[in-house]
């Protein structure tokens, strides 16, 4: 049975009424999007919140917002937020989007997303993880096509995918004015190939950086890239 609730150093994230649970691809993006100089956050599908919690702790001077279609994990995302130590910087909403305006602050200086990305049809009893699982609800078109709109000029978009998405999400993001800043390759161990994809992405990029980070150097032992990227928020760092 998942757990109910889960403890980092700062702060608590419960989960019970979230489709989709606290998980290694939500803290990688969390550790790893950049935050140099961010005034305005958006989360894309926040979930439970998670991510915008552990940029509201990276970045002191942000405004968090965070926006999910899934109204329990809205209630419960705003519930964690509300319980941090940043819960007049976090806003939690019930908002696509695809129809999110920007406000009168004229767009976002970092978007984040840890979006669906199951492209097949495959039926699902439970619609609300099915949302969060599939792009039946935000596919990659959609999510880019928002995201050029609501980022700021000189902003960036930051986004974690299986390896085997990212080709398909880098020529979708093309078409949308977006070009690869940064791309880490995930590794959950040494020896294998890469299961995910941290990718940073902007309008004007000068040079691509890439890099990998390997999650296990062997079975139980962390390696010292991935305890340096997150041990400001794991208990066991």
């Amino acid at each position: 049975m998942p757990k109910t609730s889960f403890t980092f150093k700062r702060f608590a994230v419960c989960q019970d009424r979230c489709a989709m649970k606290v998980g290694t691809d939500g803290v990688l993006l969390g550790a790893w999007a950049p935050v140099e100089g961010v005034r305005r956050v958006l989360d894309v599908g926040t979930g439970t919140g998670l991510i915008a919690l552990m940029l509201a702790q990276r970045a002191p001077d942000a405004q968090i917002t965070g926006i999910d279609i899934d109204a329990a994990a809205v209630e419960q995302a705003a519930a964690n937020a509300a319980a941090s130590p940043w819960a007049g910087r976090i806003d939690i909403r019930l908002q696509d989007a695809v129809t999110l305006q920007p406000d009168a602050g004229g767009g976002y200086d970092l978007i984040v997303s840890n979006p669906p990305y199951f492209i097949e049809k495959v039926a699902c009893p439970d619609t609300a993880r099915q949302a969060a699982r599939h792009t039946d609800s935000l596919d990659f078109g959609r999510l880019t096509a928002a995201i050029q709109r609501l980022l700021r000029p000189e902003g960036r978009f930051s986004v974690v995918l299986p390896a085997s998405a990212m080709g398909d999400f880098v020529s979708v993001a093309f078409r949308a004015g977006l070009s690869m800043e940064r791309l880490t390759w995930v590794h959950t161990k040494a020896v294998l190939p890469p299961k995910r994809v941290l990718m940073t992405f902007a309008r004007q990029v000068e040079r691509k950086q890439t890099d990998r980070l390997v999650i296990e150097q062997a079975p139980g032992v962390f390696s010292e890239g991935y305890v340096a990227l997150t041990r400001d928020f794991y208990l066991k760092f």
